[in-house]
């Protein structure tokens, strides 16, 4: 639902009648993953998406519908359902979709998550889908708890197991009893995380750096760009980037936030610069690690990074050259060719083609 709050809060905040049709569950080759949202509003003003075109018409109407009644339902559409055929999901997969009009609860929830978002800090919203209840909701953070679920040990079960999801940024089903029993599934529970998105770091302020700040931005990374040079590093020719850093970029990185999460793209190709950054880049708990050069700027920028003392393993997790082999010759291009490597790698996908695969084309849900 991230994608679509910005015109969830103005539809609240304008008083506007609204549905929300969210995924709560997914299984083999399901477009979208859990969470994935689309909103009607009264007027028939539709944003987002829950299948990526399968099955939007079909909830349009549930969400008219949800709007007229002020009645939630969960759907499930499948390939073994004829209606799934009906309204376009002959991909394999089976979505479950959870319908509910908004009403002054759900507003509170908006506005919570949405004020969440913009200052970066962890919430999730739990909510009953299906057994006694369906509808009811609870906004979990780190640190407290807004609402209730009708059961005071059901809402502190909940709470406890949507926190630990959130620790893991990850959204999720939960089977549980009506009282908050262990291995019981007469409710089940969709706990919604949002966790700050993860920050792409893009060290050095060239052309190149720019295409991957908007498409970094584009993927839903917090996007840093960071450069010592003041008069590269400028609003100007980054507008997509949430935060400009002049700074030395190994400086910098002494300070920045990084975890498991975060990416660090060094597009300075300058020893002067990329030496003390890649020492200091490989000793974080960085997911990804990429350097642009030529495989002779490579062959180098390893040889100083040796002599420098970073050991064998830490220079084993440096993708260089950057990106995947796709030709890219353009700042665009090469873009492309970077973002596609991040998604591959934190996907676990391969790189090549679907076309010579058999393997499932969307990778399974953790869980």
């Amino acid at each position: 639902m991230r994608d679509i709050l910005p015109s969830l809060q103005d539809w609240a905040a304008a008083g506007d009648g609204f549905a929300v049709g969210t995924v709560v569950g997914t299984w083999g080759s399901a477009p979208r993953r859990p969470g994935a949202s689309m909103a009607v509003r009264a007027d028939g003003e539709a944003v987002g998406s829950v299948s990526g075109g399968c099955v939007e018409g079909a909830v349009y109407e549930e969400c008219v519908e949800a709007i007229a009644t002020g009645r939630p339902r969960l759907l499930r559409y499948g390939v073994s359902d004829d209606e799934a055929f009906a309204v376009g999901l002959t991909c394999g997969g089976i979505l479950d979709v959870f319908v509910r009009p908004v009403t002054g609860e759900l507003r509170t929830a908006v506005s919570r998550v949405a004020a969440a978002v913009r200052e970066r800090t962890a919430v999730c919203v739990a909510t009953v889908v299906a057994g006694p209840g369906a509808g009811r909701q609870v906004i979990v953070t780190p640190g407290e708890v807004l609402g209730g679920l009708g059961d005071d040990r059901l809402t502190e079960a909940v709470a406890l197991d949507a926190r630990g999801l959130l620790a893991r940024g990850m959204s999720a089903a939960l089977g549980i009893g009506p009282h908050g029993e262990r291995r019981r599934d007469d409710l089940t529970v969709f706990v919604e995380s949002f966790a700050p998105p993860p920050r792409l770091i893009v060290f050095g302020a060239i052309d190149f750096a720019s295409a991957v700040a908007r498409i970094g931005k584009f993927l839903g990374y917090h996007v840093v760009v960071c450069d010592a040079r003041p008069v590269f590093a400028t609003a100007t020719r980054f507008p997509e980037a949430d935060e400009i850093v002049v700074d030395w970029p190994h400086r910098y990185l002494e300070r920045a936030e990084v975890d498991s999460s975060t990416s660090l793209c060094v597009l300075t190709h300058d020893p002067k610069f990329d030496i003390p950054l890649l020492t200091a880049a490989l000793e974080t708990p960085a997911a990804y690690v990429g350097a642009m050069g030529s495989r002779r700027t490579h062959e180098d920028r390893l040889r100083r990074l040796r002599e420098a003392g970073v050991p064998p393993a830490s220079l084993a997790r440096l993708r260089s050259p950057i990106g995947l082999d796709l030709g890219a010759r353009t700042p665009e291009e090469t873009a492309v060719s970077i973002a596609a490597e991040l998604i591959a790698d934190a996907q676990g996908g391969s790189g090549r083609a679907l076309t010579g695969l058999s393997t499932p084309i969307h990778a399974p849900v953790p869980s």
